[in-house]
C-alpha cells in the first residue's frame, strides 16, 4: 500500500497564493484616487462590452481586475445583496463597509476551501460620502483581506509602478481634471519608456457627489474624456496618412491641405527640401 501525498498547510496555502497573484498581475491595473468632489476609477480596457469598473448601489461603486468570469460573478452576487438590503430594510442600510465584509468573507472561503481553486481577482468597493472626509475606498484580495485605502489605490499589472507615481504626485483636494490627468499618466509610466494611452483604449467612471440625482456613479464617454485629458491619449495618426496633415515620409511638419494652402515662407528663409514630394 502507497503512502498518500502529503503537503503542508503552509505550502498548500503558498502555492494557491501564488496562483492567484500570477492571474491578477496578467490583468491591467485598475487606479482609484480620490479628488474633489468624489472618486475618480481609471483603467485600460480596450473592450467597450466588458466593464472592469460598474455600480452595485446609490453611492457605491466596483472595481475589478483579473478573472473576468469570476469577479463578474461577484459583482452581481454584490448588487443582489444590496438590492435585497435596501428594499428589507432601507437604502441607507446598504453600505461600502457591509459590501466589503461580505466579499471578503467570500474570498476567504474560497480561498481557505482544498475544492476549488482561489479566485484570481482583487477588488474595489467604494462608497462616497457628503464630505471627502467621508469617502471609503476598501481594496480586498484574493485571499479575503480587506485594507482601508486613503487618497488613492492601484490593484492589478504593474501595480507597484503605478503606485510609486501616484505617491510623488498625488496632493488633496484635486480636480477632476487633474485627478485624471494623473492617472492617464500612471497607467502608462513603466521602468522603461512611458507611453500613452488612446482614449478609446481608457474606461472611466467616477462617483460624483454633485450629482441631484440619489444613484452618483456616473461613467465618462471618450467623447467627455478628450476635452479633459486636453488632447492627451488621443491615438497617434500614422506616419503612412496625410489625412491627419502630416508628411508620407514620417516628417511631422504639417502638409497642405485644400482648404488652408500653404504661406510661402519669407525671402529670409532657407528655401524647402527639393526631395520632399509635396513641397
Amino acid at each position: 500500500m502507497s503512502m498518500p501525498f502529503y503537503v503542508s498547510p503552509e505550502q498548500l496555502m503558498k502555492d494557491r497564493a501564488d496562483y492567484a497573484r500570477k492571474g491578477i498581475a496578467r490583468g491591467r491595473s485598475v487606479v482609484a484616487v480620490q479628488y474633489a468632489d468624489g472618486i475618480l476609477f481609471v483603467s485600460e480596457n480596450p473592450s467597450q462590452a466588458l466593464h472592469k469598473v460598474s455600480e452595485i448601489y446609490d453611492r457605491i461603486a466596483f472595481a475589478a481586475v483579473g478573472r473576468y468570469n469570476e469577479f463578474e460573478n461577484l459583482r452581481i452576487a454584490g448588487v443582489r445583496l444590496a438590492d435585497m438590503r435596501g428594499y428589507s430594510y432601507d437604502r441607507r442600510d446598504v453600505t461600502g463597509r457591509g459590501l466589503a465584509n461580505a466579499y471578503a468573507q467570500t474570498l476567504g472561503t474560497i480561498f481557505s476551501s482544498g475544492g476549488e481553486k482561489p479566485y484570481e481577482v482583487e477588488l474595489f468597493v467604494a462608497e462616497i460620502g457628503d464630505s471627502p472626509a467621508a469617502d471609503q475606498i476598501y481594496r480586498l484580495t484574493y485571499d479575503g483581506q480587506v485594507a482601508d485605502e486613503h487618497g488613492y489605490a492601484v490593484m492589478g499589472g504593474a501595480a507597484e509602478a503605478v503606485a510609486s507615481y501616484l505617491e510623488s504626485r498625488f496632493t488633496e483636494g484635486m480636480a477632476l481634471e487633474e485627478a485624471l490627468r494623473m492617472a492617464v499618466a500612471a497607467l502608462g509610466h513603466s521602468e522603461g519608456e512611458d507611453r500613452v494611452i488612446s482614449v478609446r483604449d481608457l474606461e472611466v467612471a467616477v462617483l460624483d457627489r454633485t450629482r441631484t440625482q440619489p444613484r452618483k456613479f456616473n461613467r465618462l464617454v471618450p467623447a467627455r474624456l478628450e476635452p479633459l485629458l486636453g488632447g492627451r491619449g488621443t491615438p497617434a495618426a500614422s506616419p503612412q496618412s496625410t489625412v491627419a496633415g502630416h508628411r508620407p515620409d514620417g516628417d511631422d511638419q504639417p502638409a497642405p491641405t485644400t482648404a488652408e494652402p500653404p504661406v510661402a515662407p519669407p525671402p529670409t528663409d532657407p528655401p524647402s527640401d527639393p526631395g520632399d514630394p509635396l513641397t
